[in-house]
């Protein structure tokens, strides 16, 4: 169940969909619904024809998918965000070096 898990996620995100849209147009807690897409809960018919409709595609087509494709380009922009919140955490690190060397300049200048 984890790769339709999987194949859930990936149809959630290209929609741009948190998990809090999804759970709501299911009748779902949030919770229940991240156990679906992390395969921790098993789906039943009811809820993947369900779930099939949401993403407009039949129980087949949804089982079926694999969008390799799509896949890629989401690995991608995970790999790319990651990136930037690493430059991110350089860049608050060389902040917080600045403040520090000024607090002390300021230090020094009031003795």
């Amino acid at each position: 169940m984890k790769t339709l898990g999987k194949k859930i996620r990936l149809l959630r995100h290209q929609k741009s969909w948190s998990q809090e849209d999804v759970a709501k147009q299911l009748e779902i807690s949030i919770p229940a619904f991240s156990k679906i897409e992390t395969g921790i809960t098993d789906i039943n018919l009811s809820r993947l024809e369900q779930i099939s409709k949401l993403f407009e595609m039949s129980v087949v087509q949804l089982l079926t998918f694999n969008d390799q494709e799509g896949l890629e380009s989401y690995n991608t922009e995970v790999e790319n965000l990651t990136q930037k919140l690493h430059d991110r955490e350089v860049e608050l690190i060389d902040l917080q070096k600045k403040i520090i060397e000024l607090y002390e300049e300021l230090r020094a200048y009031k003795k």
